[in-house]
């Protein structure tokens, strides 16, 4: 079955990359690219109709338009009529601000409610008007 909606982000908070507590742990590596990480909230609308709370993971230049981004998210609302919770994960590398890979994954067992048993992948876009799309590519046990 496929699920589309658009989504908004309706929470973002950045923090700085820092070390572990405890242990006199060293700060993190510096690399090329800066280093961020945030958690976001989502309101979806459309076949897929909820709200998502999210870990989000990056190193990325927005000038240059490169780096990768990691994202888990634990979504609760519908797919079509069926109501329920589940996470998933994706990710993005762009180089040039062209998207070069992408990973997109309904994360195995974590279902519950009318979603109990979900499996699949998916999508997300960003059109060039700033529209976020969300495309679902699921199966229901």
């Amino acid at each position: 079955m496929e699920a589309t909606g658009t989504f908004t982000v309706t929470a973002f908070d950045a923090r700085e990359l820092v070390p572990l507590e405890g242990g006199g742990a060293e700060p993190a590596p510096s690399t090329g690219l800066p280093v961020g990480l945030a958690t976001l909230e989502k309101t979806f609308t459309g076949e897929v109709a909820g709200r998502s709370a999210t870990l989000f993971t990056s190193a990325f230049d927005e000038t240059a338009g490169a780096g990768t981004y990691l994202a888990l998210e634990s979504f609760e609302g519908a797919l079509h009529d069926r109501e329920g919770a589940f996470n998933f994960v994706h990710s993005l590398s762009m180089a040039g601000g062209e998207r070069t890979t992408g990973f997109f994954t309904v994360v195995p067992g974590s279902g519950t409610g009318g979603l109990t048993g979900i499996s699949g992948t998916g999508d997300l876009v960003v059109e060039a008007d700033g529209t976020h799309r969300i495309r679902f590519d699921y199966q229901l046990d």
